[in-house]
């Protein structure tokens, strides 16, 4: 399984692998690193990836996911800075245990699964068509998008909730 994800760092769309240990779901507590002294969240929108697929042009993507689900991306901001500053990877910064807590997932043809996808930083559409340019996408992959919204600091005892609708989507405790 292949985690690729999409995000804005200081105003560039930039495509970000992440390990399969970064997800954290059926809303585990998310235990912030020792060694993250500010952490921040950005809200996302995680695409269950449903099908083989390579060189998918983007007006046929919607066919290449079935599911959809609020999540969150975590980042260690100062190693961000860190890595900024250096000229180093942003590897540590972004890709961390549990760094990645992933909703309820919803299907694609619920309405409420084209209200998630309002303010991304890159369409659905054409994320998966970026990806699948660079990598065979396979069942089970995930793609996450984050939103243009700032990254908020997330501090410790806080719970992170999202709905979509009536019903809890996602359910986050910082600890």
């Amino acid at each position: 399984m292949k985690i690729i994800g999409f995000t804005k760092i200081d105003g560039t769309l930039q495509m970000v692998l992440k390990s399969d240990s970064c997800l954290l779901v059926n809303r585990k507590p998310f235990f912030t690193p020792d060694d993250a002294e500010d952490l921040r969240m950005s809200r996302c929108v995680v695409l269950r990836v449903s099908r083989l697929g390579k060189s998918i042009e983007p007006r046929f993507a919607s066919r290449y996911y079935d599911a959809m689900a609020l999540g969150i991306d975590f980042v260690a901001w100062d190693k961000l800075s860190e890595a900024r500053q250096k000229g180093n990877s942003w590897t540590e910064a972004l890709d961390f245990d549990y760094s990645l807590a992933v909703g309820e997932w919803i299907e694609t043809g619920d309405c409420a699964s084209a209200k998630l996808s309002e303010g991304l930083v890159i369409s659905p559409e054409d994320a998966v068509a970026q990806v699948s340019r660079l990598m065979t996408i396979r069942q089970g992959d995930l793609i996450y998008i984050d939103t243009n919204a700032p990254a908020r600091r997330v501090e410790r005892e806080e719970v992170i909730e999202g709905t979509e609708g009536v019903e809890d989507k996602l359910y986050c405790k910082i600890k």
